[in-house]
């Protein structure tokens, strides 16, 4: 008899704890249309050969602006981005920590507008970069990092909590993609063929004060350290997007900060006629991001860079690779068509549309 309740227990418990599962993976937002940056850094754990020569991390100014199928195409470079929306340099630092676990590149790239960035920001930020992560130690680290004052951490260890009242807000996507998602992205990058011309750039306003806070320098140590601990060379950039405004004090600390260090740093804004960018049309929002060819010319231009100066191996006769690159390619210039017939047909894309 005894035997037979310890029985009915655990049964109704798994069955509990199934549909608090099952409920929860309802509720969570799936991001697979509008705002489909949420589904960034859930990808990279889905890779089959997580074994890349550079590993890019950053905000959407390496998402969007650098393609790693032109690295591979080009040089026969592997390369992956973990980026995210608005990731902040606490967050990089932890997606890189975690992605150490999994592999070991010969660079790391990071993007340093976030520096910009000295305490947490928005929570809606936070979980698009948080909620994708796997459960790790490196994720415990980086939701204590990133709450706001009024946030609590159970709302990031079990999103239930966060997502319970959103039954009003459930899609058709909800159910269809409630365990598995499409696949978005083309190794983490976040291709837009779509083109709209640079206008006029917002006046950049004055700031109290240009100096870059200690917790972003803190991380940012830490990051060198992490790299020099791994025999990994870490090189600094600045994406050529022409807003938000970077302004020469900033850029004067990271070059200080890189000589100081021994690093690269590069600010692309500085070889846009050699990276061969034309605002005109090498960008899909009006110069804040770079479209599919403003991301192909500077990937073609840093990927020299990184050849020559990394002397990084050119992986294309490699069969094995060989084999995992196509399969690639073939989604990526898949994409690229489905986009291009879309805004053909309809003068917008439908799935990145906010409705």
């Amino acid at each position: 008899m005894k035997k037979r309740k310890l029985f009915t227990g655990f049964i109704a418990l798994f069955l509990l704890i199934g549909s608090l599962y099952i409920l929860q993976r309802l509720l969570m937002p799936k991001y697979m249309s509008g705002i489909v940056e949420g589904s960034l850094v859930g990808e990279y754990y889905k890779e089959d050969v997580k074994k890349h020569d550079v590993i890019f991390i950053g905000d959407c100014e390496v998402y969007e602006n650098f393609s790693p199928i032109t690295l591979w195409e080009k040089y026969g470079i592997t390369s992956y981005i973990r980026g995210s929306a608005q990731q902040l340099i606490w967050q990089s630092y932890y997606l890189l920590e975690e992605t150490l676990k999994y592999e070991k590149p010969k660079v790391v790239v990071f993007n340093v507008l976030s520096m910009k960035y000295d305490q947490p920001q928005k929570e809606a930020y936070n979980h698009m970069t948080l909620d994708g992560m796997e459960m790790s130690l490196s994720k415990l680290k980086s939701i204590k990092a990133s709450m706001l004052k009024d946030e609590n951490i159970m709302d990031y260890l079990f999103p239930l909590l966060r997502y319970h009242s959103r039954w009003d807000k459930l899609q058709k996507e909800d159910f269809q993609y409630l365990f598995n998602k499409e696949k978005l992205f083309n190794n983490g990058y976040y291709m837009r063929v779509d083109v709209k011309p640079a206008g006029s750039i917002p006046k950049a306003r004055k700031l109290p004060d240009y100096q870059f806070g200690k917790n972003s320098y803190d991380y940012l140590d830490r990051m060198v350290k992490l790299c020099e601990e791994n025999g990994i060379k870490l090189v600094l950039i600045k994406a050529p997007t022409l807003y938000p405004n970077w302004y020469d004090e900033w850029d004067n600390q990271m070059v200080n900060y890189a000589k100081k260090n021994n690093l690269t740093y590069i600010n692309f804004l500085k070889s846009t006629k050699e990276i061969g960018l034309d605002y005109n049309v090498d960008t899909y929002d009006g110069g804040l991001h770079l479209n599919v060819s403003g991301a192909e010319k500077l990937s073609n231009y840093f990927g020299n860079f990184l050849t020559k100066t990394y002397q990084l191996k050119d992986h294309r006769n490699d069969k094995n690779l060989k084999k995992v690159w196509e399969k690639k390619i073939d989604f990526y210039y898949a994409m690229k068509k489905d986009q291009q017939k879309e805004l053909a047909e309809y003068g917008y894309l439908k799935r990145y549309a906010i409705k």
